[in-house]
């Protein structure tokens, strides 16, 4: 092996051995070699993904595929175990190793009385495994692994206090929302092995526009569909999985109910990133069919404006940014469906770094209040935790799209892209983009003032016991406020020019990033430029509204409120999707069930053919018995009788 394969391995397996050391050996080792040993391994992986970056990012190398061994082999098709290093692949690495480093260190401070520490740990390092996998597959079936083994480590991680009921619902939710696209995607996984041959990325991506110049058809649901189509909507399935969006978005809110740590873990690097990193890596099969591209702008759109609204209407701090980032992770859908792919990645590298700023400075302030989550319960924060007050300032700017901070390049570049789109429902969603840009500024900036700026709202004891969090806690902050300000601001050319060329394949009449790159060209003066734009004055709007409505006239807020109450109540019930999934569909499930017990497993299998059989038997014996009476004078009669009407038989036959 060479040293790319090398750096390759380490990357991967690093956090998989501190995850089975802590894991395995929880009960023998102490919780600071628990923690050492998956930090050390994390620490392995980011040190060598920086390498790797240098070589691809900085150097230029060429994409670089190879295989390690082989993992099954069944009649002609042989799936390999192997890796795809390019720039997409590699940008993946640096965002999730460094997020989850850091994550790892505030771990130590967030959960040093709880008894699953190790436990924990473990969790969290193989968590960041299995997304390591994904983003390095070259395969079909390995990205399925990576895809299977993120859900199954966030399933632990959301019901981590399996004692709560609360967690375990949460768990089961997440799960299960989970399954309906992973049962699109691997449709999509056995179409495409249908309808190539293959499953391996290069020969697929080869033979896609083949396909699709071909017009290549299939029959589904007794109609002739085109094959690209069906292939990227099904792949897509996966993606509203993974990424939360609409309709199945709902287990990402209540996945709040896990420690804070991974809530980070999971809303700003690993699951909910891997649907965006999918699409981009399909750009071969997405980009030859409009309608698929179309379909995934809308609902990318949808997701953006209408969950953002729900952030209006929660008081959870952990659930406000929780649906901050289905708004924001519906950016990067809409994006992807303009096939501006290069500013969806752009966006997801950006948000990784503020939306774990924003989760972890949430789980400081939590510490401080003893664990209390309510916002309301909140107030005049900021003399007590001044670090936490600065860095969760930063994060929001970032997050609204202040000027020159991250955000704001990534987001602006998403909402000219979606603007430049011909495909159809583009005018819906720019609008849905660019609206939500005043709606983020207002639930954003209304958590930073119930929490940091208006008067006290806790009990006497809390306040008087109010103080920072200790250094292992606010020095992730620190570190993930860095990139927050300026990363958006030295990275803007990688996403504009033609660094991502051989990672992403996009059409020449699809090439919005091209049509407004003349906008984006110099940071300084692309900053300056969009000052002026509509999406700046619409987040200085939505800061002012917060500022009005809950620091100088809380009234007034309480009065708009019971002005509309009936659109309060639709928000608060977040549009009802949850009292119809349980309801209409778990009710209706459960039904369903129980109909299929009653008539299915206990009439037809249990009653006819298990105790049928039983009762048959019986009853032969039964009868059977009955003629059984131990004379030999009946036994005689009665085949002296049977041999006579036998010989009455035959004679008569003739």
């Amino acid at each position: 092996m060479n040293t790319i394969e090398y750096q390759t391995l380490t990357v991967v397996l690093a956090p998989l051995i501190g995850a089975a050391l802590s894991g395995f050996f929880c009960r023998w080792i102490s919780r600071r070699a628990a923690h050492c040993l998956t930090i050390l391994g994390v620490a392995m992986a980011l040190t060598v993904s920086c390498l790797l970056a240098k070589t691809f990012l900085l150097e230029g190398h060429q994409a670089y595929q190879w295989n390690w061994y082989t993992w099954l082999n069944t009649g002609h098709v042989g799936i390999q175990v192997g890796f795809l290093l390019d720039t997409l692949s590699v940008l993946m690495l640096g965002v999730v190793t460094s997020v989850s480093l850091l994550v790892h260190i505030y771990t130590i401070g967030y959960m040093q009385d709880d008894p699953g520490y190790q436990r924990f740990f473990s969790y969290i390092s193989l968590f960041t495994f299995a997304m390591l996998v994904l983003v390095l597959s070259n395969n079909f079936m390995q990205l399925f692994f990576g895809w299977e083994a993120v859900g199954l480590v966030s399933y632990l991680l959301i019901g981590f206090w399996f004692k709560k009921e609360t967690a375990i619902f949460a768990n089961m939710k997440a799960f299960l929302v989970n399954r309906v696209g992973d049962f699109g995607f691997i449709i999509g996984i056995a179409a495409i092995f249908s309808v190539f041959g293959t499953l391996e990325y290069t020969e697929v991506f080869n033979q896609a526009s083949v396909v699709a110049l071909t017009g290549q058809k299939m029959n589904f649901l007794g109609a002739e569909r085109s094959v690209i189509t069906f292939i990227s909507i099904a792949l897509f399935i996966g993606a509203m999985g993974k990424s939360a969006q609409v309709p199945l978005h709902v287990w990402l809110p209540d996945s709040m109910e896990g420690p804070t740590p991974i809530s980070a873990l999971i809303h700003a690097a690993t699951m909910v990133t891997a649907g965006v990193f999918m699409v981009c890596r399909m750009s071969p099969i997405f980009e030859h069919s409009e309608t698929a591209l179309s379909f995934v702008m809308v609902i990318g759109a949808t997701t953006c404006f209408f969950m953002g609204l729900l952030g209006l209407v929660q008081n959870d701090i952990k659930r406000v940014v929780a649906y901050s980032t289905l708004s924001q992770l519906g950016y990067m859908v809409a994006a992807l469906g303009a096939s501006a792919y290069s500013a969806a990645m752009y966006h997801l590298m950006t948000h990784a770094f503020f939306k774990a700023l924003l989760f972890l400075g949430a789980g400081s302030v939590i510490i401080a209040m003893h664990h209390e989550q309510d916002i309301r319960k909140m107030g005049n924060l900021r003399p007590y935790l001044p670090i936490t007050y600065v860095t969760m300032l930063l994060g929001s700017l970032a997050l609204i799209g202040f000027p020159f901070f991250s955000g704001f390049y990534s987001k602006d570049l998403i909402i000219e892209s979606v603007r430049h789109s011909t495909l159809w429902g583009s005018g819906y969603a720019s609008f849905c983009v660019t609206a939500s840009v005043f709606v983020t500024a207002l639930y954003s900036f209304r958590m930073f003032f119930l929490v940091f700026h208006t008067k006290p709202r806790m009990d006497a004891d809390t306040q008087s016991h109010l103080h920072e969090s200790p250094v292992v806690v606010w020095l992730p902050l620190v570190c993930l406020a860095i990139p927050s300000v300026i990363l958006g601001y030295v990275t803007l050319g990688t996403f504009t020019d033609a660094t991502l060329a051989h990672s992403i394949f996009v059409l020449p009449e699809h090439n919005v990033v091209e049509a407004v790159r003349a906008h984006f060209h110099n940071p300084l003066e692309t900053g300056l430029h969009f000052t002026h734009s509509l999406p700046f004055w619409l987040a200085f709007a939505g800061v002012s509204t917060a500022w009005i409505g809950y620091v100088l006239y809380p009234s007034l807020t309480e009065r708009i409120k019971q002005a509309n109450a009936f659109l309060y109540s639709i928000l608060i019930n977040k549009y009802g999707f949850d009292q119809f999934n349980q309801v209409v569909l778990a009710t209706g499930i459960r039904w369903l069930a129980m109909l299929c017990w009653r008539v299915g497993d206990r009439t037809c299998i249990d009653g006819v053919m298990v105790n049928g059989s039983a009762k048959t038997v019986k009853l032969s014996a039964n009868l059977m018995r009955g003629i059984q009476s131990g004379y030999l004078v009946h036994y005689a009669m009665a085949m002296v009788t049977a041999l006579i009407v036998m010989s009455i038989w035959l004679i008569f036959k003739r």
